[in-house]
């Protein structure tokens, strides 16, 4: 028996739509992360753009456990003594919260460029509108899949 490698014709995408209200950051990311990779089938090809279309919405109401809303996200303006910081409560607040969920999945996949390219497959916004529903998105319930998953 061959082992079975996808080519671009074996693709078949979807347009997943995932409530994020009330979910664990992690547990979002990491399903989140594994649906654009496309790990979830079982055609899986490690080389290939196999994943699907991700929509997140309420990203600015997802939860974090212990004291991580407290820890900071760092970055460098390239100038000398340019290191610069926010918390993540600071970015939930701010104008752009869904780049926390945006920073958690991206963390989550490989550092190369079919991962930064699977990254354009993933739509965050911060309330429950989104630009999307020609698609017709399937809804992945990510609350009901593990009772870790939410918190109260």
């Amino acid at each position: 028996m061959k082992t079975f490698s996808a080519t671009p014709a074996d693709i078949d995408k979807k347009w997943i739509l995932i409530d994020a209200e009330g979910v664990v950051l992690g547990r979002l990311a990491s399903i989140v992360a594994m649906r654009l990779r496309g790990k979830h089938k079982a055609s899986f090809t490690p080389h290939m753009d196999m994943g699907d279309n991700v929509i997140v919405i309420n990203a600015e109401k997802v939860q974090m456990t212990g004291k991580k809303r407290d820890e900071h996200f760092y970055w460098h303006t390239g100038h000398p003594g340019g290191i610069k910081s926010r918390t993540k409560q600071q970015i939930l607040e701010g104008a752009h919260p869904e780049r926390v969920v945006m920073q958690a999945v991206k963390r989550m996949l490989p550092g190369n460029r079919l991962s930064r390219q699977q990254m354009t497959n993933l739509r965050i916004y911060a309330g429950t509108e989104h630009p999307h529903e020609a698609q017709s998105p399937e809804v992945l319930d990510v609350k009901s899949m593990n009772k870790k998953n939410t918190r109260s």
